[in-house]
């Protein structure tokens, strides 16, 4: 009798769990580490991630939250776009110019695979000479941009654009005879000066907002302000950044100009 129980038991066992690896378990072959053979018409309920999301190559024309979403990322980055409106205007193109130039990536003021890379992981300003006041305005002549320092930090990013280096005549103020000269952006070490609110005539042209920093040389809002040294001497500016420019930087600030490597 006890013999025929223990029978039984050994048959009941196995068929449970013979039932329990139908239910729960992977099919044969999973369990030494290989896939289950698929049957035709079965889905796996594993998926693969999706890819990331490809980014749009954006340039001036484009709109859309794609271009809101790159004009708040350069403006966390004390860049200036302009308004963040999902319009890829000029001022988001100049703001663009800024960040290649300060990230050594080709000036095309348009949002490439570089560009979105260095995005990612972008760059600090290089400190352009020696002395690294915790207040200052470096200026980088070689790639047209400066930064201006409040406590040792970045609180603007913009591009600019110097001296032409082409040779001019024109008369100075209160001068009756021409004076001959090269349009150039001296480097050296200075600080800001006199400044005057809203356009200031000039014997060269009007300069909006001028702060002087070199003798006639001053930070100017411009109406135009392209990617490559255009200017009679002066370091021209955004409009919209010069608008609070003044407000900024304070008179006696030092000022570097470099031409670094």
């Amino acid at each position: 009798m006890s013999v025929r129980v223990w029978t039984g038991a050994l048959l009941v066992i196995p068929a449970v769990l013979a039932a329990g690896c139908d239910r729960g378990m992977p099919a044969e072959g999973a369990g030494a580490g290989g896939p289950a053979p698929s049957s035709p018409g079965a889905r796996s309920s594993a998926r693969a991630p999706a890819p990331p999301p490809a980014r749009r190559r954006l340039k001036p024309g484009s709109k859309g939250r794609d271009v809101k979403d790159l004009q708040r990322r350069l403006k966390a980055l004390h860049y200036d776009p302009g308004k963040a409106d999902g319009t890829f205007g000029t001022s988001t193109q100049l703001a663009v110019w800024a960040f290649q130039a300060v990230n050594r990536t080709k000036m095309t003021g348009r949002t490439d695979k570089a560009f979105w890379a260095a995005l990612d992981a972008p760059r600090s300003p290089r400190p352009v000479a020696k002395r690294r006041e915790a207040d200052r305005v470096d200026v980088d002549l070689r790639r047209q941009f400066l930064v201006v320092y409040k406590g040792g930090r970045p609180a603007l990013i913009t591009h600019v654009s110097s001296g032409s280096g082409e040779h001019y005549c024109a008369k100075d103020r209160g001068a009756t005879v021409a004076r001959c000269r090269y349009a150039s952006t001296g480097t050296g070490d200075f600080r800001t000066g006199r400044r005057a609110s809203g356009w200031e005539v000039s014997p060269l042209g009007r300069l909006y907002n001028p702060v002087y920093f070199n003798g006639g040389i001053a930070f100017h809002g411009a109406l135009d302000v392209p990617r490559y040294p255009a200017s009679h001497g002066c370091v021209r500016m955004p409009m919209h950044v010069a608008e609070y420019f003044p407000g900024l930087v304070r008179t006696d600030v030092p000022v570097h100009v470099r031409r670094p490597s």
